[in-house]
């Protein structure tokens, strides 16, 4: 069976479960953070299934690992945000913590098979 569409990339899917959790986890955050910490940390979370996507649309292979590479910065970056509101908040990621963990290998995964077919 061939891929046909970005959706049916189990770690685009696993990546727009990671928005839908977070966008849950930014909203306990206080009200003063709405334009700081909480509009940056939602950025992050929607450019991981976003790069994916836009990469797979590019139609080249360098173009897609590219993309995937990008997607796999947001996902860091997305963590370091995580781990700074966990200590601010006192909130609890648990779930966030294993699909980005999750996330993270599967990303590591294709970029590294897509880089050995170069």
């Amino acid at each position: 069976m061939s891929i046909t569409s970005y959706k049916e990339l189990i770690v685009w899917q696993k990546a727009m479960s990671l928005v839908q959790e977070v966008y849950r986890f930014s909203s306990n955050f206080p009200e003063y953070e709405r334009f700081g910490l909480t509009s940056q940390i939602n950025r992050a979370v929607v450019s991981i299934p976003s790069n994916i996507a836009e990469g797979w649309g590019r139609g080249y292979h360098k173009n897609f690992v590219q993309f995937l590479k990008i997607a796999r910065g947001s996902l860091y970056e997305l963590e370091t945000q995580v781990l700074i509101a966990k200590e601010l908040y006192s909130i609890d990621s648990e779930n966030i913590d294993g699909l980005i963990n999750e996330i993270s290998k599967m990303l590591n995964t294709l970029i590294k098979k897509l880089e050995e077919k170069e």
